[in-house]
């Protein structure tokens, strides 16, 4: 199955592409596209992204406390999944986002970009790294 991952922000999210046939995860690119005040310029760009990829399903990170609960931001996010299956029809697999920005930093720290190449970057690298855990999880 082929796979789009999708790391919600605020005014960034990410956006990885792969599958569990290679199981090769690609970080894809981030959309600067705010998710309010209402996210339908951000469904509109994820459907172009799903358009052009064309994946079986999504996957999507859920931010849970350390101590595994789910608080505000998880809500915002499954309100946010709930529209993306209602516009897609694709299936959702949520998955554990916890320290996927910290992978995306370490992964950043020594590239030699500056703080400006690191930004526009580390959101994809944090949905690579949301659809890396997934496929282990589930393979």
């Amino acid at each position: 199955m082929r796979y789009l991952a999708i790391d919600l922000g605020d005014k960034r999210t990410g956006i990885a592409i792969g599958d569990d046939f290679t199981g090769i995860v690609t970080p894809h690119e981030v959309l600067s596209v705010p998710i309010k005040p209402t996210h339908d310029r951000l469904l509109v760009a994820i459907e172009k992204c799903i358009d052009d990829f064309g994946p079986d399903a999504l996957v999507l990170g859920m931010p849970y406390h350390m101590d595994g609960s789910e608080g505000e931001r998880a809500k915002i996010v499954r309100v946010f999944g709930a529209a993306l299956v209602e516009h897609t029809g694709l299936k959702i697999h949520y998955q554990d986002e916890r320290l996927t920005s910290a992978d995306a930093e370490w992964v950043l720290d020594g590239s030699g970009k500056t703080h400006g190449q690191k930004k526009a970057l580390r959101d994809a690298l944090a949905a690579a790294a949301i659809l890396r855990d997934f496929l282990e999880s589930n393979g």
